[in-house]
């Protein structure tokens, strides 16, 4: 099997590490020269990696390809390339839907809209994929969790959930901060915050059969933790995350 990627950003490089170190059996993975920096350390890094020429030489080569590229970018290139048909496109394009794609590829080819992130690069984490198919799932399925969702309308709600990422490692960020200014060293303030959250979600996971509320509901009365969810909601900032959310799910 032979892979391509148009585009070469953070999230494709993501994928291809992700890809490398699983056990997907793959001849190739032919990237475009885009990004000629990325290109380049990806080859440099990959033996497997070749740059193409051009995005059309990379859908040429490969038997699925991938679109990570920026959906404005998409709405200028992809009209003037020319697919496989029956060949397996993987779009990783935010707000750019399943109608569109169709519109914008013009040919029989199987359109799988995908949401990756970058723990994928460990082989870890949760991959939305609208509509289900077998083959992309067990291919995901290497390299992190898959997701598959019915209904377009409904995985407009993952992509949303998606673009709260950044306000994760922001809250890391402050956390880390803070430490710091209490005379913490960085490295120690850094590690402890990003090993205390890491747990903290493989607990959740675990429990994750059971409402999350639960774990918010057993916190004791009047203790630390106690005390900062209750300030939390009381100034606002669960009610602006969710109107942050609705924000973002109205650009898809």
């Amino acid at each position: 099997m032979k892979l391509g990627f148009i585009g070469t950003g953070n999230i494709v490089t993501d994928v291809i590490f992700g890809i490398s170190k699983s056990k997907i059996y793959y001849n190739k993975i032919i990237i475009s020269p885009r990004n000629k920096k990325k290109a380049l350390y990806l080859k440099k890094y990959f033996k497997k990696v070749i740059i193409a020429k051009n995005n059309q030489e990379v859908i040429n080569k490969a038997d699925w390809v991938f679109l990570g590229i920026l959906p404005k970018v998409g709405e200028t290139i992809l009209p003037k390339l020319q697919f496989k048909n029956k060949q397996i496109i993987v779009s990783f394009m935010s707000t750019t839907d399943y109608p569109r794609l169709k519109k914008l590829i013009k040919t029989k080819s199987i359109i799988i809209r995908a949401i990756p992130m970058p723990p994928i690069r460990l082989g870890k984490g949760p991959i939305a994929i609208f509509p289900p198919n077998r083959k992309v799932k067990n291919f995901f399925d290497n390299i992190g969790t898959t997701i598959e969702i019915r209904n377009e309308k409904l995985s407009k709600n993952f992509w949303a959930i998606s673009g709260t990422m950044a306000s994760f490692y922001e809250l890391l960020n402050v956390l880390s901060k803070w430490l710091i200014r209490k005379k913490i060293n960085k490295t120690d303030a850094q590690r402890y915050v990003t090993l205390l959250y890491s747990a903290l979600a493989e607990l959740a996971l675990l429990k994750s059969s059971k409402p999350l509320k639960n774990l918010v509901d057993e916190q004791t009365p009047g203790g630390l933790n106690w005390q900062g969810v209750n300030e939390l909601r009381k100034s606002g900032y669960y009610r602006l995350l969710e109107k942050s959310l609705k924000k973002i799910y109205k650009r898809l």
